[in-house]
C-alpha cells in the first residue's frame, strides 16, 4: 500500500481496530473493547475531541493488529457514552459521523494513529432510487414479521424521513452479514449500487427466515397434535368414569377378538389374556408396551388351529412325482410307501372316537450330491399332499436363537425361523424342508443342531418351545424333510432321528432324458425361443453332458443349455431386421453347440487303447458321480523303497502297503525271487495328481498293477475293478457301486471285477447298463489275477 506523507494541515486521530462489527455513518452501535491499546486510545480520545477512527480487521483472529491488518476505508465516530467494566474492559456507545479514508498511519505506540480524508458518497435521489428504498422497507417489514430481531433505536431510525444515503447505511447496520460483506457495503460510494446490493442480501435473509418459520410450524403442529390427542384421550377417560361405563379400548378389544378366533389351547389363551391385561394397564409412554404389543401380534398371527385338508391319493401323488422328476425310482417308491402309511393312519384316526390329526411316522432326510432334485422333490411331496410348503436354509447358522428364537428381554427379539416359517404359510401342517442340515455350525452362541433335536423328534415336537413365544407350539402335524450332501457332519443324536434316503445321482441316460424332456423345453420357453421351433439334436445333447459338465445332478447341465439358448437368442435379434429367414437351419447340432459353448471343459474318460504292463483301471466315487482311475506302477533298480504319489490319502497309502505285503507273501506263486524287493524300488502313481484321492476301494487295482509290473505281464485294458484287499488276499465289500459302474460303462469298459458282497447293489442299475457289461464277482485276489492279467497260464503255474 502506498502511503501519503502526513503534513501539519492533515487531521490526525486515534485508530481503533474492530474484529467483526462495523459502525456505519449516521448509525449508533454499542461495542465492548478490552485490548490495552484500544482502551488507551479511548481514554485519550475522551480527553480530546471524543472522536476516533474505526477500521475493520482483515483477519479477526489477529489479537494485536498493525496497519497492514486493517482496511483503509473506515468511519469517523464520536464517543456518545462509555462505561468501565471489570478487568479493564470498556462498553462504549459509538455514533458514526462520516466515511473516511486513511491517508497515513503516523504512530503505532501506544496505539495506532492516522491521518485521514473524508470520502463523500455519490448520492442520486431519483424515482428509481426511491422505489428501491420502498422495496427494501417492505422487505424489512416482512423479515421483522418472520422473526428478525432489530434494535428499537435502529428501527425508529428507519421510519424517519431519511436521505437515500442515510437510509442505505441504516439498512446495512441491521443486515445479518459477514464482516467482508459489511466492508464492501461501506466502501461502495454509489448509493444506488449499495441499495441494490442490500436488496440482494435482504432477499436471501428473508428466504432463510421463511424456511425457519416453516420448520418451526411443522414441529409445533406435531407437538400440538400430540398434546391435543392426549388431552382428548384423558377427557374421554374422565367422561367414561363419570358415566360409570367401563368401555374397553378399541385396540384391546381387537386383540381380545383375535385371541378368541385363533382357537389356541386353553392354557395358552389364559396366559395371553394376562399379557393383554398387563398391556392395558400400561401407559402408552411405557417403552415395554410396544414390546408386549409386538409379542401379541406374533401370538395371534400363528395358525394355532388352521390345517390344510390333505386328502392323500397314492395314484395322484405318483403322477405328480413322475411329472416333476425323471428317474429316482427307488426314492419315489419309498415316498409313496411313506404316504401310504400316512393314509392308513388317517383312516384309523378318522374311525376312532378320539380324533387325532394326521402325523408323519418319521422324519425323512434326503442325502445326495448337489443338483439331484432333493429340494424340488420336497415341493412335489407338498403338492401331492395338497399342503403348503415351507423351507428354511440351515447352511452357516451358528446361533441357537435362529432355531429357538430370542428371549423377549432383548431389544429386537423375535421368534426362531421355524415359527417364522409356520406363520408365513398360515397352516400348522405344512411340508417343512430344512435345507442343508449338514452345514450347521456352532460356536459360543450355542449349537443349533442341538436345538433341532426337539423339533425333529416325533415324541417331543408336539410341545415345541420357542424362547420368544414362551408357550408351547404343536409341530407334530408338520411333515419335516431334511436335506444334506453328506452325513459325516450331522451329529449322531440328530441323525438318529432321521430316516435317510440316499440320492445317488443320475446316470447318463437319465440325464439325457431329463435334458430332452425337462431342461431344453424349460430353457427354450424362458428365452423366448419356443415359437421359433428350434431343436437340439441328440448328439448335441450328449455332447453337452460328456464334455461340458461333470456332476451328479443337472444344474450345470441346465446352465450350459441356457448358454446355448442365449447365443441363439442373440443371433435372432441381430439378424431379424436383415433377413426374413433368421437362421439357415433351426437344428442345433454338435458342431453348433461346440461353437456356442467353446472348447471342451472336460476330457472324455475312456479305457486304454492297448494292454499295458504295470497299469490297471480302478473305479472311484466322487460327489459328482463315478470316475475311472488309472493305477500306474513302475519298477526301477533300488534298495526296496516304496514311493507313493498322486496326492493319496492315508487309507489309500495303506492299501498300497497291504498290496506289496500280499505280493511278497506269495512270491513263489507269482514266479518271483524270494528277496526280489531288496534290489528294486517300487513307485505307485495315480494320475491327476492335483486331485485328492482316498479310500480302500482301489486295493485290488493297486495289487493287480503291482503284480503286472513285477511279472512283466500286461493287464487287460477293457477290465476295470474295485474292491478292498486284505493281507491274506481277501476282497472286501465297498460302496458307491452304482456310480462306479456307470462311469465304467461310459468309458467303454467291458468287464468289471467287483466283490461278491456287492452283487446285491446291481439292482439299482438300469437294465441297459447291466446288459452291456460283464460282471465278475470275486472274494479273493487270485480270482482277480485270473481274469485281469493272466493271458498264459504257464506264467503262474502255482496259481489256481
Amino acid at each position: 500500500m502506498s502511503m501519503i506523507l502526513s503534513s501539519k494541515n492533515q487531521k490526525q486521530l486515534p485508530v481503533v481496530a474492530i474484529r467483526d462489527g462495523l459502525v456505519y455513518p449516521k448509525t449508533e452501535a454499542p461495542l465492548i473493547f478490552g485490548r490495552q491499546k484500544t482502551v488507551k486510545a479511548f481514554e485519550d480520545a475522551v480527553k480530546a475531541k471524543k472522536e476516533l477512527i474505526v477500521l475493520l480487521q482483515k483477519d479477526p483472529r489477529v489479537d494485536d493488529p498493525t496497519d497492514r491488518d486493517l482496511y483503509t476505508t473506515g468511519v469517523l465516530v464520536s464517543i456518545e457514552r462509555f462505561v468501565s467494566l471489570e478487568q479493564g474492559e470498556l462498553q462504549v456507545l459509538l455514533k458514526g459521523v462520516k466515511k473516511i479514508n486513511v491517508l497515513d498511519f503516523t504512530a503505532n505506540d501506544p496505539y495506532l494513529q492516522a491521518t485521514y480524508e473524508e470520502t463523500p458518497d455519490v448520492e442520486v435521489d431519483t424515482e428509481e432510487v426511491r422505489a428501491i428504498m420502498r422495496h427494501l422497507f417492505a422487505q424489512l417489514k416482512k423479515a421483522i414479521n418472520l422473526g428478525k430481531n432489530i434494535d428499537f433505536v435502529a428501527l425508529m431510525g428507519l421510519f424517519s424521513d431519511l436521505s437515500p444515503n442515510d437510509f442505505s447505511y441504516q439498512v446495512a447496520a441491521v443486515l445479518d452479514l459477514k464482516p467482508v460483506e459489511k466492508q464492501d457495503l461501506l466502501e461502495e460510494s454509489d448509493v444506488k449500487r449499495r441499495l441494490e446490493a442490500e436488496v440482494e442480501f435482504l432477499t436471501k435473509e428473508t428466504a432463510v427466515l421463511e424456511l425457519e418459520r416453516k420448520i418451526n410450524q411443522k414441529t409445533q403442529q406435531k407437538f400440538e397434535k400430540g398434546m391435543r390427542e392426549n388431552v382428548l384421550r384423558e377427557k374421554m377417560k374422565a367422561i367414561e368414569t363419570e358415566l360409570g361405563e367401563d368401555k374397553e379400548d378399541k385396540e384391546i378389544g381387537e386383540y381380545r377378538s383375535k385371541i378368541k378366533s385363533a382357537k389356541m389351547p386353553k392354557t395358552i389363551e389364559e396366559k395371553i389374556l394376562k399379557e393383554l391385561e398387563r398391556m392395558q394397564k400400561m401407559s402408552q409412554y411405557n417403552p415395554e408396551s410396544s414390546y408386549v404389543r409386538t409379542y401379541l401380534d406374533w401370538i395371534v398371527s400363528l395358525p394355532w388351529s388352521k390345517v390344510s385338508d390333505s386328502d392323500i391319493s397314492i395314484k395322484d401323488a405318483e403322477k405328480i412325482l413322475n411329472e416333476d422328476h425323471f428317474g429316482l425310482k427307488k426314492i419315489k417308491e419309498r415316498i409313496l410307501e411313506y404316504l401310504a402309511v400316512m393314509k392308513l393312519r388317517k383312516q384309523e384316526s378318522d374311525s376312532a372316537k378320539d380324533k387325532k390329526q394326521l402325523k408323519p411316522p418319521t422324519i425323512l432326510c434326503f442325502v445326495g450330491p448337489p443338483g439331484v432334485g432333493k429340494t424340488s422333490l420336497g415341493r412335489s411331496i407338498a403338492r401331492s399332499l395338497n399342503r403348503k410348503f415351507a423351507k428354511i436354509s440351515l447352511g452357516g447358522i451358528r446361533d441357537e436363537a435362529e432355531i429357538r428364537g430370542h428371549r423377549r428381554t432383548y431389544v429386537g427379539a423375535m421368534p426362531g425361523r421355524i415359527i417364522q416359517a409356520i406363520k408365513q404359510v398360515q397352516t400348522k401342517n405344512p411340508v417343512f424342508m430344512l435345507d442343508e442340515i449338514d452345514k450347521i455350525g456352532h460356536d459360543f452362541r450355542g449349537d443349533p443342531s442341538s436345538a433341532l433335536l426337539e423339533a425333529l423328534d416325533p415324541e417331543q415336537n408336539h410341545a415345541f418351545s420357542d424362547h420368544y413365544l414362551e408357550v408351547e407350539f404343536d409341530l407334530s402335524d408338520v411333515m419335516f424333510i431334511t436335506t444334506a450332501n453328506v452325513l459325516d457332519t450331522i451329529p449322531p443324536a440328530l441323525l438318529d432321528r432321521l430316516e435317510v434316503i440316499h440320492f445317488p445321482g443320475y446316470t447318463e441316460d437319465e440325464k439325457f432324458a431329463i435334458e430332452k424332456n425337462y431342461l431344453i423345453p424349460k430353457q427354450m420357453e424362458a428365452h423366448g425361443l419356443k415359437k421359433y421351433g428350434f431343436k437340439i439334436t441328440d448328439e448335441a445333447s450328449r455332447l453337452i453332458i460328456h464334455r461340458y459338465t461333470r456332476e451328479a445332478g443337472v444344474r450345470e447341465l441346465e446352465r450350459q443349455i441356457a448358454t446355448v439358448c442365449r447365443k441363439v437368442a442373440r443371433i435372432i435379434t441381430e439378424r431379424a431386421t436383415k433377413k426374413p429367414q433368421i437362421l439357415q437351419t433351426k437344428i442345433i447340432d454338435d458342431k453348433a453347440t461346440e461353437s456356442y459353448l467353446g472348447p471342451y471343459k472336460y476330457s472324455s474318460q475312456v479305457a486304454e487303447k492297448a494292454d499295458e504292463i504295470g497299469m490297471s483301471t480302478g473305479l472311484a466315487w466322487t460327489q459328482v458321480g463315478g470316475e475311472i482311475l488309472f493305477i500306474e506302477v513302475s519298477i526301477v533298480p533300488g534298495k526296496g523303497s516304496l514311493t507313493l504319489t498322486g496326492k493319496l490319502g492315508d487309507v489309500m497309502k495303506e492299501s498300497c502297503q497291504a498290496a506289496l505285503t500280499y505280493v511278497r507273501s506269495r512270491w513263489k506263486e507269482f514266479g518271483l525271487k524270494e528277496k526280489f524287493y531288496q534290489t528294486i524300488d517300487i513307485h505307485v502313481h495315480v494320475p491327476e495328481g492335483a486331485v485328492p484321492k482316498d479310500g480302500p476301494s482301489a486295493g485290488i487295482a493297486i495289487t493287480t498293477a503291482l503284480i503286472s509290473a513285477l511279472t512283466k505281464i500286461p493287464v487287460k485294458r477293457d477290465v476295470a475293478m474295485t474292491g478292498e484287499i486284505t493281507l491274506r488276499g481277501r476282497v472286501l465289500e465297498i460302496g458307491g457301486i452304482k456310480e462306479k459302474i456307470i462311469a465304467a460303462h461310459r468309458a467303454g469298459i467291458h468287464t468289471i471285477i467287483m466283490p461278491k458282497e456287492n452283487k446285491k447293489d446291481l439292482i439299482e442299475l438300469p437294465d441297459k447298463t447291466i446288459n452291456d457289461l460283464k460282471f465278475v464277482y470275486v472274494d479273493h485276489m487270485d480270482q482277480v489275477v485270473e481274469v485281469a492279467i493272466m493271458k498264459k497260464r504257464g506264467k503262474f503255474p502255482n496259481v489256481k
